[in-house]
């Protein structure tokens, strides 16, 4: 099979082999410039309402994922902040050099 383009696939005979199962907005709107009658053009109607209702709920889906992800990366990165703060905290505590040698300039009195 070839494949022509990311959703269309045709056999090496040519053609397609199998008839569809579902029809794009576009090949919709194509049938009801072929279809005259009142009951094609009711459904015709009723399948363009679904896809219009189905491209709101994607968009408004996608919107929310966005917010999601958002906050996602916020709470990461105040999580890390939060991480770094009790650090700091511990280290002011309890320092990590406690027996440390001592620098600089020496007296005799040390």
């Amino acid at each position: 099979m070839k494949v022509k383009d990311h959703n269309f696939v045709t056999s090496k005979k040519g053609g397609v082999r199998y008839a569809p199962f579902a029809f794009t907005e576009q090949g919709v709107s194509m049938l009801s410039s072929v279809l005259r009658s009142k009951q094609a053009i009711d459904v015709n109607i009723q399948i363009m309402r679904v896809f219009v209702k189905m491209r709101s709920l994607i968009a408004s889906n996608t919107a929310i994922l966005e917010k999601i992800q958002k906050l996602e990366a916020t709470e990461e990165e105040q999580n890390s902040h939060i991480h770094r703060i009790y650090e700091i905290i511990k280290e002011l505590i309890e320092p990590h050099y406690k027996n440390r040698k001592k620098i600089g300039f020496k007296t005799k009195r040390e």
